[in-house]
């Protein structure tokens, strides 16, 4: 076959199909002819294919015709809806059902940091042992913990935070199947913020600590929250599946925790941001803090707003049908 010969006599059609393939909206008219001229390029693709002809125009026929394909079968299903639905239905509807753990998180965690500040608070012995000679406690206290805000340029501190807090935030989605993991790494750092923390207070500096512990640390901790919550709901999706097998539990749970997971990754970046640019400023203490609970609220409000609805329609932040595949009944 002359390829060239054959591309000549047939390109007015290819193209004409590809502008019908572009256009909105089609009249009557040019919907039949889109049919016609989509089942004509078929067998031009089909008999090039024959032929063994050139690749590249066997590629060309090919993506022309999906195209066509998915304007026929009304499949417009694009990457950027699927990204619009996940925003607004799949991620606040699977942040909505781990309220209940992200709150367990929150709780445990206080509880042990509360614990560790009362105990450091008033134990010398235990606080050379931890932090050594008296000089070093000075140096932690009146120094170090707050040239940690500003040690760096804001743009390159926030970036380090948020690759470090991202991180913490998948490891314990990603490590939640065990349980273990999940609760040691909400232990440890409850301990660290709990033991500098009653050493500041009980020098007087509680001010300084919760003036740059609270402006970034409302919504980063959060996020640490429901990262803890997403890892221990899939723990317990294998522990106790309901009607579901384990390995569809476990699928169906994983599918949503990792939405969860790449949703966090927004909100410390939106965290990050905080703690680079608003916590070492020069701002009142009221006003860091305000800006601090303020992205507090807007995302409450987005798990309140968007969420709950969401979650009673049905949605649980799994993928679609049509991309989660297909499984067995089981008996309820």
């Amino acid at each position: 076959m002359d390829v060239d010969a054959f591309r000549a006599v047939h390109e007015h059609e290819w193209s004409r199909l590809r502008r019908l393939v572009a256009r909105r909206r089609l009249d009557g008219a040019e919907a039949d002819e889109l049919v016609v001229l989509y089942q004509r390029t078929a067998t031009h693709l089909s008999a090039l294919r024959s032929a063994q002809s050139e690749p590249v125009l066997l590629d060309e026929l090919s993506t022309l015709l999906v195209r066509a394909r998915a304007r026929l079968t009304g499949s417009r299903y694009t990457a950027w809806r699927q990204l619009v639905h996940y925003a607004t239905r799949g991620l606040p509807a699977a942040l909505w059902r781990l309220r209940w753990w992200t709150t367990g998180a929150f709780v445990f965690t206080l509880v042990i940091a509360v614990a560790a500040g009362l105990w450091i608070a008033g134990n010398p012995a235990a606080q050379a042992s931890l932090f050594g000679s008296d000089e070093n406690i000075r140096q932690l206290v009146y120094s170090d913990f707050e040239n940690y805000y500003s040690e760096y340029s804001s743009a390159a501190f926030s970036g380090r935070v948020w690759t470090n807090n991202a991180w913490v935030a998948a490891t314990c989605v990603a490590l939640g199947i065990t349980g273990v993991p999940v609760l040691a790494s909400l232990a440890y750092n409850a301990l660290n913020v709990g033991l500098q923390g009653g050493l500041l207070i009980e020098n007087g500096r509680g001010e300084v600590f919760f003036g740059l512990i609270l402006p970034h640390g409302i919504l980063e901790l959060t996020a640490v929250f429901v990262a803890a919550g997403a890892g221990l709901k899939l723990f317990w999706a294998w522990v106790a599946p309901g009607p579901r097998s384990r390995s569809s539990s476990l699928a169906t749970e994983g599918r949503a925790m990792f939405g969860v997971a790449l949703g966090l990754v927004v909100v410390l970046f939106v965290s990050g941001v905080i703690e680079g640019f608003v916590t070492p400023s020069g701002l009142p203490t009221w006003a860091r803090i305000g800006i601090g609970v303020l992205a507090e609220l807007v995302f409450w409000t987005y798990c309140l707003v968007l969420g709950r609805p969401a979650a009673r329609a049905g949605e649980t932040g799994d993928l679609e049908e049509r991309y989660a595949g297909d499984s067995l009944p089981t008996a309820g």
